[in-house]
């Protein structure tokens, strides 16, 4: 596959510096960013398996760490929402400005808990075009839903009786 970009990059947040890793094939129209859940990182098999696979569909894909290595040591960072969601809201701000996505729309692609922070930078950055939740926390993310304008898509296993049970407390009645 031809790739327009394929690098190891360090995403500039203005107040941290973070690693990433960004493939964009040559036809993309859309970058996926992925925000992992706690105790993942951007080395994850799954989320690499995830980007392969949208990128073989024309979708670019931008891996990176929330957290720095020491930062991942402290297990309450993990779950810090609101730490999350302002890199994350860093990151889709850092790609903007670059040439090589020149005309490509933004989605989120969160796991754990790292879906309730790519639903609450949905919330604040009105150009995110998607965001989906894979076995997703949206109820960590409860008072940020109503300003997510981007169409959301919640996938949890039928057998993950817990998280189906978050994921559905927080979809109103009039859309089940």
């Amino acid at each position: 596959m031809q790739m327009r970009f394929h690098k190891e990059v360090v995403i500039d947040t203005g107040e941290i510096a973070l690693q990433g890793e960004l493939a964009i094939p040559q036809d993309a129209v859309a970058i996926i960013i992925f925000s992992h859940g706690s105790g993942s990182s951007r080395f994850s098999e799954r989320n690499r398996k995830v980007a392969r696979y949208l990128q073989e569909k024309k979708f670019g894909t931008l891996l990176f760490d929330l957290l720095t290595a020491a930062e991942d040591r402290d297990h309450y960072k993990r779950f810090d929402i609101d730490l999350l969601t302002k890199r994350l809201t860093g990151a889709a701000e850092w790609l903007e400005r670059l040439p090589a996505t020149k005309d490509c729309r933004i989605g989120f692609f969160g796991a754990s808990t790292g879906a309730a922070s790519a639903l609450k930078a949905a919330a604040r950055l009105s150009q995110i075009g998607a965001v989906v939740s894979r076995g997703g926390r949206p109820d960590l993310a409860m008072n940020d839903l109503p300003n997510v304008k981007a169409p959301v898509l919640l996938i949890v296993g039928s057998l993950d009786t817990d998280v189906l049970q978050m994921n559905l407390g927080c979809i109103p009645a009039t859309r089940l």
